[in-house]
């Protein structure tokens, strides 16, 4: 059996759909299991112990390459995919994304089976022969696990399993010495995220941070792709910040996070790569659903404003209320008490 599974982006939603290939393999151990995922996400499906194949859908370079003009450079690099993508007729092939450039992959691979949502979304639902309904009101691991139970497979805890390149466990853990952290003695902060509307204060990153290394004599490391906006945040403290912004591919971050005694993070692709890997998580959340995209599994702390306006899933907003409500106060006295329960 050849399986197709469609889930481009983001690093969350990525994360959010290993338990489904984890069910999917249970499911059908002889079959071969392709992935389509686009270049930014790659890292977390790339040599996985459970797939056979990855394919990457450059979408945002060939936009790129159009615009500048290059358009040989698209059409072949463009036709290379297909030529890959339907090199194997899919028995089933599962979007798992549900809009139109995930329904594109599914129309492209030519497969016989086309499994997805009853929605109608970016008009996802007309390139389907067969659809689940979408509830909305449970959180997107379940929600994507749908699929798998709608083919057969036996209820089971979501399983989490990610790529873990020796290089990169070595990289890490070489990173980590460095800088003279232990493993488990160390709390890391992602205050990055995509929408401005989840992001926090910077002042109040500072301050919680000095208090966690103040008062809890735990070292605090900042994580994030870019250095530059983790600086103006150490630049704000009064005690040693560690930034390791940009230095770190997803499973390296992984490790890093692996190794932490906690991780603080908003809403974000970091916060779900904190809790695939069982470290305890204290998430800032504001314009968006804990229940639909929080923290997944047990041991995890989310900090809300509970202003009556949030959920809006807006991603722009002048006041920004929902996460300037939140205190460093609060999310250090979160901090304290999972240490002390420790």
């Amino acid at each position: 059996m050849n399986l197709l599974i469609v889930k481009l982006s983001a690093i969350g939603d990525v994360i959010h759909t290993l338990p489904s290939l984890a069910a999917l393999r249970r499911l059908y151990p002889e079959a071969h299991i392709t992935w389509v995922v686009e270049e930014a996400a790659a890292d977390l499906v790339l040599g996985h112990p459970l797939l056979d194949r990855v394919l990457i859908f450059r979408r945002k370079k060939w936009i790129a390459d159009l615009r500048k003009g290059r358009f040989q450079a698209v059409r072949r690099e463009a036709g290379e995919f297909i030529a890959q993508l339907r090199d194997r007729r899919y028995d089933l092939v599962i979007d798992f994304h549900g809009l139109l450039k995930s329904s594109l992959v599914v129309f492209l691979s030519k497969g016989k089976r086309k499994l997805g949502y009853d929605s109608w979304q970016e008009l996802s639902k007309l390139f389907l022969n067969e659809k689940i309904p979408e509830d909305m009101n449970k959180h997107a691991v379940d929600r994507y696990l749908d699929f798998p139970r709608h083919l057969g497979a036996k209820p089971a805890p979501a399983e989490f399993i990610l790529p873990c390149p020796a290089q990169a466990q070595v990289k890490s853990e070489a990173l980590l010495a460095r800088l003279g952290l232990e493993k488990k003695k160390y709390i890391a902060v992602n205050p990055v995220a995509l929408w401005e509307t989840k992001l926090w204060d910077d002042a109040k990153f500072a301050k919680l941070a000095d208090s966690i290394a103040g008062k809890l004599k735990i070292p605090v490391v900042f994580t994030g792709r870019d250095k530059e906006t983790l600086d103006k945040i150490t630049a704000k403290m009064s005690t040693k910040g560690i930034n390791i912004g940009g230095q770190t591919t997803l499973p390296e971050l992984a490790n890093i996070y692996k190794n932490a005694r906690a991780v603080i993070t908003t809403d974000s692709g970091p916060m779900h790569l904190a809790a695939a890997v069982g470290v305890p998580v204290i998430a800032l959340f504001g314009p968006t659903d804990p229940a639909r995209t929080g923290p997944y599994g047990a041991g995890h702390t989310v900090i809300r404003a509970g202003l009556s306006c949030s959920p809006c899933l807006l991603k722009k907003c002048e006041s920004r209320q929902c996460m300037e409500a939140i205190s460093p106060e609060q999310v250090f006295a979160a901090v304290e008490k999972l240490v002390d329960g420790e």
